[in-house]
């Protein structure tokens, strides 16, 4: 059977988590569409009677501003070194972009099988996707244009990457699709929210901590705390009268219950940790980075 790891590689919010999700069949990624969602490599796991691929979700390529993002790079960069196969995303819905072709030619020059998904065709009119496909022809790669939110051409890409997948033994026993523990998951279901229902820095700045995880038969306990790195951040996230937080809440819960297949009593607190995505010790104790950074 074939069987192999794919690392999914691409800038900030060109789609990457959206894909791995769609391939997987399962959410194994968080998704918004602000950039800086996926902090962490993420497996997902597809597997099939005659092949299983493991793809691993990576945090977007973009300049580090602070050493939560150093660490994210380096754990996108680390990831496409120990694969069997680069599955790069480029979102082309406005263009080829001079940096994405950089970002192209430089995965080409990484001596391992290299595909192109050029995503967010659904947004994409054809003759925008007609020269993007122009523009990469001096590349050494498969070019795939799909569109992971209507499904355009998945099964073509999960072809080609099965093309270029070595002969081996499952990596991972079925039924598992993620490699992530469920305090891991649900901590990401609780940042998702917040992602989507707040605005500017805010999101960006937030850590979320499982401190609790009692499974009572037919009710989880789970209480988390959610950090922030400003007191006015703080007040934002709660809202007047706790009303933003219980929102947040009160939606993460039901995608955890989806998650657990039970009823979830979430309990949730905001503290405050001035500045700590430039704190390498919170860094590695809220769980990001899987080196010694």
């Amino acid at each position: 059977m074939k069987a192999g790891t794919v690392a999914v590689i691409g800038k900030a919010n060109a789609g990457k988590s959206t894909l791995v999700n769609v391939l997987v069949g399962e959410k194994v990624s968080i998704v918004s569409p602000k950039p800086q969602t996926t902090r962490d490599r993420i497996l997902g796991v597809l597997t099939q009677e005659d092949y299983q691929i493991v793809f691993e979700d990576t945090p977007g390529i973009y300049k580090a501003d602070n050493a939560l993002n150093s660490v994210m790079q380096r754990t996108a960069e680390q990831t496409a070194k120990d694969v069997d196969a680069v599955l790069l995303v480029v979102d082309v819905h406005e263009g080829m972009r001079e940096n994405d072709k950089k970002l192209v030619a430089r995965y080409e020059k990484c001596a391992l099988p290299l595909i192109v998904a050029l995503s967010k065709i659904d947004i994409c009119s054809e003759n925008t996707l007609i020269e993007a496909i122009r523009e990469l022809s001096f590349v050494n790669a498969e070019i795939v244009p799909v569109s992971a939110r209507k499904g355009k051409n998945i099964k073509e890409l999960l072809k080609v990457i099965l093309s270029v997948l070595p002969e081996g033994e499952k990596l991972y026993d079925f039924p598992i699709v993620s490699d992530k523990s469920e305090r891991f998951m649900l901590s990401e279901i609780m940042r998702e929210k917040i992602l989507l229902g707040f605005e500017k820095e805010i999101p960006h700045g937030v850590a979320v901590i499982v401190n609790e995880f009692t499974d009572r038969g037919e009710v989880v306990d789970v209480s988390l705390d959610i950090v922030c790195e400003k007191a006015n951040h703080k007040a934002i996230l709660i809202g007047k009268q706790g009303a933003a937080i219980k929102k947040a809440s009160t939606l993460a819960r039901a995608d955890m219950e989806k998650l657990l297949g039970k009823k979830v009593f979430l309990t949730t607190y905001v503290k405050v940790e001035e500045d700590w995505r430039n704190s390498r010790r919170l860094i590695k104790e809220y769980g990001y980075g899987e080196e010694e950074i």
